[in-house]
């Protein structure tokens, strides 16, 4: 799965905490256009991470939900080494972290874990 497919299927995770998930709210919190997030979500629909039907909601499917689960847990994980390590500012360890959840080892995520008792 790509870093872009990622980050789709965890602005839908996250979005989903609020409520109903619209592509509208999609295109606006990732700076995409409608077009291009409906693209990307027939993408993850083939692959039978979400569920949307053209002027309906988008919902993540249960592999979905655990797939988007590990992303974001990926994501605060290194948001919060970044942080609490190194003293890297709440704007910079987000922007940080959207960008090295994608690249990072599992063997690098379980020693940050470890560090910060996560």
């Amino acid at each position: 799965m790509t870093q872009s497919m990622e980050d789709y299927l965890e602005m839908v995770s996250f979005l989903a905490d609020s409520g109903p998930v619209r592509v509208t709210d999609i295109a606006a919190r990732l700076g995409f256009s409608k077009p291009s997030v409906f693209s990307a979500l027939k993408s993850l629909e083939e692959r039978g991470l979400v569920s949307h039907k053209r002027y309906s909601t988008v919902s993540l499917t249960e592999k979905g939900s655990e797939l988007a689960a590990d992303i974001r847990g990926r994501h605060m994980v290194i948001k919060h080494f970044l942080m609490t390590r190194l003293g890297v500012s709440e704007p910079t360890a987000e922007k940080d972290a959207c960008k090295m959840e994608h690249i990072l080892s599992a063997e690098t995520l379980d020693k940050m874990k470890a560090e910060t008792g996560i």
